[in-house]
């Protein structure tokens, strides 16, 4: 792949959230002068995501206000705009894209950026007061229905479920959190710091069912409307409002005729290239990090732009680099902010090495294998970068622990 070609060639990417729009900008800053052709599925201008379940549920933020930039910017960076229409099919030997509307469109270099879609169960899709919450569209649904809620149930005790709860709560509505985990936030925090957040929530006046008890049974529909949620240990809990918050699936289907390798995402090396000429970033994206050795698919804001920066740079340069990034995220639990470097999953180890969620100061260190992979702080900036520093150089455990 030439350095030319590569400044020149028509370049397709389709999804336009952060990271579609972040390649968008990458390209042209760095002299990229060829087509670029942004195709988004929603009819919205792109917009921020993480304000969704935040200060837009909240009612902080209005929908003009999680916009990711103004409105003619697209447009001067000669960035053609395809919004309202999404992709449903992928031919890499013509190397084309099909439209929702029956167009296609040619590419000479391809960013796959059409990030996650919220799991739903299907058997409840035709319920109503049933919700999830990904889009803009669904969270100023979300928004309209809580302040219209005496009991909400928040099905799922991850980061949007925890988010969505204490929203909920604020907004004045009674609220059940349920999620199958012994403790929320337990797969990605682990149980001891997962704990103190179940404990931020009950002292909040949330209703916690945790553990496999807290797996949904049935619902009660009366009228087409939802009444009540029955869960596996026989437990009811009388609802006009469930909020499915039980993880997400990469928008992958309209590559399912594609020649590309799609595990849990768009499979890629670690420069981020599904094949030649294709890149996959953001959400959708799994890629080899050699920082940790590991396959990783990253659901967070910050990735989403990076990846995007790197994928835009390696059109543009024509070489293999890796993107090894040390992963950021951070998640608000009522005026809790908790932050995180590093990966976090699968860890075989947390310590914490200094305070607590209700002090409103908290640093955890992580280990896997014998490795300092990660660190979560809560009120404790300057530590954090430190210990952000001490992952990026894959510090020996031991002595991290002598650090704390």
């Amino acid at each position: 792949m030439s350095r030319s070609g590569g400044m020149d060639a028509k370049v397709v990417i389709v999804g336009a959230s952060a990271g579609g729009v972040s390649a968008a900008e990458a390209l042209r800053a760095r002299g990229h002068a060829g087509p670029i052709e942004l195709i988004g599925a929603e009819k919205h201008a792109p917009y921020d995501r993480p304000p969704l379940s935040k200060q837009l549920l909240k009612g902080e933020l209005l929908a003009s206000d999680v916009a990711l930039r103004a409105s003619n910017h697209l447009q001067d960076l000669d960035v053609t705009e395809r919004f309202g229409v999404g992709a449903t099919a992928l031919d890499t030997r013509t190397r084309t894209v099909t439209l929702a509307d029956g167009t296609q469109t040619d590419y000479e270099r391809l960013i796959i950026a059409t990030g996650v879609s919220a799991r739903r169960l299907p058997s409840w899709n035709s319920v109503g007061g049933v919700y999830t919450l990904r889009t803009l569209d669904e969270a100023l649904a979300v928004q309209a229905a809580i302040r219209g809620a005496k009991r909400v149930v928040v099905v799922g005790g991850g980061f949007l479920g925890t988010e969505i709860a204490a929203v909920a709560l604020t907004l004045g509505a009674e609220v059940v959190l349920a999620g199958k985990a012994s403790a929320l936030l337990e797969s990605s925090l682990g149980t001891a710091i997962g704990e103190q957040v179940a404990g931020l929530h009950i002292s909040r006046g949330i209703q916690l069912i945790t553990g496999p008890s807290a797996t949904v049974h049935q619902l009660q529909v009366q009228d087409g409307q939802v009444t009540g949620v029955e869960f596996r240990s026989g437990e009811f809990v009388q609802a006009d409002l469930v909020i499915l918050a039980i993880g997400s699936e990469p928008a992958v289907d309209w590559l399912r005729s594609s020649t590309l390798s799609l595990t849990d995402g768009v499979d890629c090396g670690s420069d981020c290239s599904a094949e030649e000429g294709i890149y996959a970033v953001g959400d959708v994206a799994r890629w080899h990090n050699p920082l940790f050795d590991v396959s990783m698919r990253i659901e967070h804001r910050t990735n989403a732009t990076d990846q995007a920066i790197h994928v835009a740079e390696r059109i543009l340069d024509g070489d293999t680099t890796a993107y090894a990034p040390v992963p950021y995220f951070w998640s608000d639990q009522f005026e809790v902010k908790i932050q995180a470097h590093g990966y976090l999953r699968g860890h075989d180890e947390v310590k914490i090495i200094e305070g607590n969620l209700d002090e409103g100061r908290m640093i955890a260190i992580y280990r896997t294998g014998r490795t300092l992979t990660g660190v979560v702080a809560v009120g404790a900036a300057k530590a954090l970068r430190e210990w952000r520093g001490h992952v990026a150089t894959k510090m020996d455990w031991q002595d991290a622990v002598s650090l704390s």
